[in-house]
C-alpha cells in the first residue's frame, strides 16, 4: 500500500516504483487511483504489478496525488472486482481506499450502511465496506468521519485514501499493521514499509502512531490520533518481523534483516545440534539462518537456489498453487549439500503441506540428517487481523505434537523457536504485539467461526 502526494508530478508512475518495492505483500491484483483537478482515475488489474500494469495503463492516471495497492486477500475471492484502490461516491463525494488489514465485524457494518445509507455494494470485500462507510460518515472534516469509522470498525486498518485534493494515511488505534511517512522533495509519501520508501528516493521521516490519522494537502501533514489510543499500547502483528516485512524494512527503528538474525541466533541457543551445514530456505529465512550459524559456530551455505520468478507461496489462496509453487520454487545444489548433515532454517510451518516437499528435495540432492529448525513458535490459532493463516483444522501445530510433525516432515528432528524467546527479541522501541497465532490471545475480541468467505458466502 503506497500513498503519494506530490503536486505538478505524474504521481502514479512514482506509486507503481513503490509498489514494486511491496509485491511480497500481495500478488493477486495491483491498482493505482490518481487524482488530477477534482476528478480521481482508477486502473486495476489482476495478477502481480507486473502483469497489471501493461505499457500505457497508468499513463492516463494524471495527476499529482495518488494511491495504490498490492492485494493479498484475506476477505474475499481473488478476483478482478475485489482488486484495489476501491473507488466509490457517497455524501462525502468521492473517495478511493487502500486497505491492509481485516476488519473482522465488516458484515454487521455492511448491512448497517445498506440500511442508513443506501449504499450499493460492488465487491465482497471488507474493504469496501470501510470505504463506504468513510464515505457516508457524518463530520465536517476527514478526521471527523475516519474517528466516527473507527469507533465502529473492529480489527486491523491501515489505510491510504484518497480524495480529489489530499492523501491520508490512517492506521488502526491499536496499530497492528504497519504504514510510515516518508519525505520526498516535492511532497511526501506513506507505505506499508520502508523498503517501498528507499524505491521512491523518499527520505523516512516516522511510523505512524496506533489511531493515527495524517491528512496530506496543500497545508503540509496535518495529523490527529483516536481517542485515547496513546494509552491503550501498540499490537503489531509479529509476523512482519518473523515473514512479512522485506529484510531491508526498518520497524521500530530495527533493520528486519538483523532482527532475524537475532531470531536465528536464539533459535540456536534453545535448539542445538550437531551437523555440518546451516542452510536457509530462501528468501525469508536466510537471515535467520545466517544467526543461527553465527552463533552454533556452524558454517552456513545456499543449499537451495530459488526461482526468482515464482512469487510467494505462503501468500498464494489455494493449497494447490503452494503446492506447485514450492516445487517450482527451489531448486538444491548436491554438490554444496550431498554427505551432509543440515540445519534448514524456515520461517515457520503453518499447514506443514509443503514442508515434507523440501525436506525430500534435500534428501534426493544427498543430505545424511535434515534438522528442521523454525523462528516462528507453533501456530496454532487462526489469524482474523490481516494474515490467510488458515483454519483452526488446517494449521499441523494445533492439531499435531513436534514429534508426530517431524515425522510428518521427515526431518531428523524439529525445534521451534519459544513464544518468550521472540518476544523478548521484538520489544523495539515501542513493545506491543499481537501473538495470537501462537498463544490465542488476541488483541480484539473475535469470531472463531469467521473465515475468508464469510461476508463473500453472507452477501452472495
Amino acid at each position: 500500500m503506497v500513498g503519494v502526494y506530490a503536486p505538478g508530478s505524474h504521481s502514479a508512475t512514482l506509486t507503481s516504483i513503490g509498489l514494486f518495492a511491496l509485491q511480497h505483500r500481495g500478488q493477486e491484483s495491483a491498482g493505482v487511483a490518481a487524482a488530477d483537478q477534482g476528478r480521481i482515475r482508477l486502473h486495476t488489474g489482476m495478477g502481480l504489478v507486473s502483469e497489471a500494469f501493461r505499457d500505457g495503463d497508468i499513463d492516463g492516471i494524471t495527476g499529482g496525488l495518488a494511491i495504490g495497492h498490492t492485494r493479498y486477500s484475506t476477505t474475499g475471492a481473488s478476483r478482478s472486482d475485489n482488486a484495489q484502490p476501491l473507488l466509490v461516491n457517497g455524501l462525502n463525494g468521492p473517495l478511493a481506499v487502500a486497505h491492509n488489514g481485516n476488519v473482522i465485524n465488516s458484515r454487521q457494518l455492511r448491512e448497517q450502511a445498506q440500511t442508513q445509507w443506501n449504499c450499493v455494494f460492488q465487491t465482497s470485500t471488507d474493504s469496501e465496506v470501510i470505504a463506504q462507510l468513510l464515505a457516508n460518515a457524518p463530520g465536517n472534516t476527514w478526521p471527523e468521519r475516519i474517528f466516527y469509522a473507527m469507533a465502529r470498525m473492529q480489527g486491523a486498518f491501515s489505510l491510504a485514501l484518497l480524495t480529489p485534493d489530499a492523501i491520508i494515511a490512517v492506521r488502526d488505534p491499536l496499530g497492528i499493521r504497519p504504514l510510515c511517512l516518508g519525505r520526498l522533495d516535492n511532497g511526501w509519501v506513506v507505505a506499508s514499509e520502508t523498503c517501498a520508501l528507499d524505491h521512491m528516493q523518499a527520505e523516512f521521516v516516522r511510523e505512524l502512531d496506533p489511531g493515527e490519522v495524517a491528512v496530506i494537502s496543500g497545508d503540509g501533514v496535518q495529523s490527529a490520533v483516536y481517542g485515547d489510543a496513546a494509552r491503550r499500547g501498540r499490537a503489531l502483528c509479529v509476523f512482519e518481523w518473523i515473514y512479512f516485512a522485506r529484510p531491508d524494512s526498518v520497524m521500530d527503528g530495527r533493520l528486519m534483516h538483523t532482527a532475524r538474525e537475532d531470531m536465528g541466533a536464539q533459535l540456536a541457543r534453545e535448539h542445538p545440534v550437531d551437523a555440518d551445514l546451516v542452510i536457509g530456505i530462501p528468501d525469508s529465512s536466510t537471515s535467520a539462518a545466517v544467526g543461527f550459524a553465527r552463533e552454533s559456530g556452524i558454517p552456513f551455505a545456499n543449499g537451495l537456489v530459488r526461482n526468482r520468478y515464482v512469487g510467494r507461496t505462503f501468500i498464494e489462496p489455494e493449497q494447490q498453487r503452494r503446492d506447485r509453487g514450492v516445487r517450482q520454487k527451489f531448486n538444491p545444489m548436491p554438490a554444496v549439500i550431498g554427505g551432509k548433515r543440515l540445519v534448514v532454517v524456515d520461517d515457520s510451518i503453518v499447514r506443514g503441506t509443503t514442508t515434507p516437499h523440501v525436506v525430500d528435495l534435500l534428501r534426493r540432492a544427498g543430505a545424511t540428517e535434515v534438522h528442521l529448525r523454525v523462528c516462528a513458535p507453533p501456530i496454532k490459532h487462526p489469524c482474523y487481523l490481516g494474515v490467510d493463516m488458515a483454519t483452526r483444522g488446517e494449521l499441523i501445530a494445533a492439531n499435531k505434537t513436534i514429534a508426530e510433525i517431524c515425522e510428518l516432515t521427515g526431518s531428523d528432528s524439529l525445534g521451534y523457536l519459544s513464544v518468550r524467546g521472540l518476544m523478548n527479541l521484538v520489544h523495539g522501541q515501542q513493545g506491543g504485539f499481537c501473538d495470537a497465532c501462537f498463544t490465542g490471545n488476541y488483541p480484539v475480541p473475535v469470531q472463531l467461526e469467521l473465515t475468508k468467505q464469510s461476508l463473500e458466502r453472507a452477501t452472495a
